[in-house]
């Protein structure tokens, strides 16, 4: 079985290097590494040559890793394509697990895993971005209903019968959740594998953060969402996390009632309370890794999360609602 991994980049700078010297210090290497460097204006594609991958120059402007991937998996000649992004250093041992166990489950068509626990860059907002997948990943059901291309892999046949990444997504941002939802519709099976693991080398900031959540996951996947009229029930959209949306919401009313009735703050506790039960595994974990003023800051974060993520579906679910109920009158008047 041949295994070809494929890399996007945009201007990856040094995580570049780190990612591709981790690959190159697998316990199974890669029988292709390429590299399609997506109208880079550094030393990117330069540097995936020197280290012997090879490479896919696109002319700007940039065309976003979704079409990048295609034109990749266009060019690969393995029965496995593992897609890696270019800020990550992938395991010694995530591609021989990850072949290891699409080898002996002939059912499965493809496999993902997740962000290890030890992010090198420092800072609040990065530890807590980089843990909050690594917990999530790791407590999923193991039988996933989407999939992940920071580091998955894929039947090659499967892939191309599915005509690849949807390149409608020119940036960053949830080609891999649609095409895992194309997947589970095709009757496709998909693995998570927590113990296949990378470091992620990003840096984030509250900016980055709020501007990645916002419009590159939530707005998206909301629209997908209402698309295929179907809520998953895994990740981060489980039950408590629904449930933990609501009680932070909560709290919020009960503060701004407060100005006027001191005693609703006892209900926005009471709401505090309910987050902290719903998330009590959560936060010891933040607790474990950071301490506990990690712990305090990070939680402050997730609550944060939890009250922009749900208010964007709220408001995303219901513009899109009332252009239908719009679009649909309109149709009914024009007939009568």
């Amino acid at each position: 079985m041949k295994l070809s991994v494929v890399i996007p980049v945009h201007n990856g700078g040094d995580d570049l290097r780190l990612c591709l010297e981790a690959l190159a210090a697998s316990t199974r290497p890669p029988d292709e590494v390429i590299v399609v460097e997506d109208a880079s204006t550094d030393d990117s594609g330069h540097l995936a040559g020197r280290c012997g991958a090879r490479v896919v120059h696109l002319d700007a402007p940039p065309h976003g890793p979704a079409f990048a991937r295609n034109r990749g998996a266009e060019m690969a000649q393995g029965d496995i394509l593992v897609f890696l992004d270019a800020d990550v250093a992938i395991h010694p041992d995530a591609l021989a697990r990850m072949e290891r166990y699409v080898t002996q489950h002939p059912e499965i068509a493809a496999v993902f895993g997740s962000y290890d626990a030890d992010p090198p860059a420092s800072g609040l907002v990065t530890h807590y971005k980089n843990l909050l997948h690594h917990y999530v990943h790791q407590r999923s059901r193991r039988e996933a209903s989407t999939f992940w291309a920071g580091c998955g892999a894929i039947r090659c046949e499967v892939f191309v019968a599915l005509g690849g990444f949807n390149e409608g997504y020119s940036r960053p941002a949830i080609e891999d959740i649609e095409f895992g939802a194309r997947l589970r519709r095709a009757g496709c099976r998909v693995w998570l594998c927590p113990e296949v693991q990378v470091t992620h080398l990003k840096r984030w900031t509250l900016a980055s953060l709020l501007h990645s959540d916002i419009f590159d996951r939530a707005i998206p996947w909301t629209r997908l969402i209402l698309r295929d009229a179907h809520l998953p029930a895994d990740l981060n959209l489980g039950v408590r996390s629904r449930l933990s949306a609501m009680a932070a919401w909560a709290a919020l009313a009960f503060l701004v009632l407060a100005s006027r009735w001191p005693w609703a703050l006892v209900g926005a506790v009471l709401s505090m309370a309910v987050v902290g039960v719903l998330n009590a595994d959560l936060y010891c974990f933040f607790r474990c890794r950071g301490g506990v003023w990690f712990a305090t800051g990070a939680a402050g974060l997730h609550t944060l999360y939890l009250l922009y993520s749900s208010l964007v579906f709220v408001l995303v679910a219901g513009q899109t609602l009332l252009a239908r109920l719009y679009a649909h009158l309109s149709k009914t008047q024009m007939s009568g």
